[in-house]
């Protein structure tokens, strides 16, 4: 899954996203390729109907030259910020990962802090 968040002041936040499933099948991508990412901002663009600022992680497709060629094209509509390869205070998925890695999953919903879960978990559940 490849997605993006979209934040408007007054308007409500906004999820676009692509699915793709893989099944085994010979000669089936695994994952996204650059095309993938270059489709779902064209259709974000024309879904939100104006230009997009983009805060991008450091997945290395979202570095592929191609992709950056296609940045640099639509400079009018599109704006990238790169995020500092290690920045957990600025990308949230940086926390995730860390929680995922370094507990088991059991525990996984007692790490999330008080205000962002949606119900408290008491220990044993």
């Amino acid at each position: 899954m490849a997605g993006m968040t979209c934040y408007e002041a007054g308007e409500r936040s906004r999820l676009i996203y692509a699915v793709r499933e893989y099944n085994g099948r010979k000669g089936q991508p695994k994952g996204f390729d650059w095309t993938d990412f270059r489709d779902l901002l064209v259709r974000a663009r024309i879904h939100l109907g104006g230009p997009i600022v983009l805060v991008w992680d450091n997945v290395r497709i979202h570095l592929t030259a191609p992709l950056r060629d296609f940045i640099a094209a639509n400079a009018d509509w599109l704006t990238v910020f790169q995020l500092p390869i290690y920045a957990p205070d600025l990308n949230p998925k940086e926390g995730v990962s860390a929680i995922s890695v370094t507990s088991p999953p059991s525990t996984w919903a007692r790490a999330c802090p008080a205000d962002h879960c949606p119900r408290q978990v008491s220990p044993g559940q």
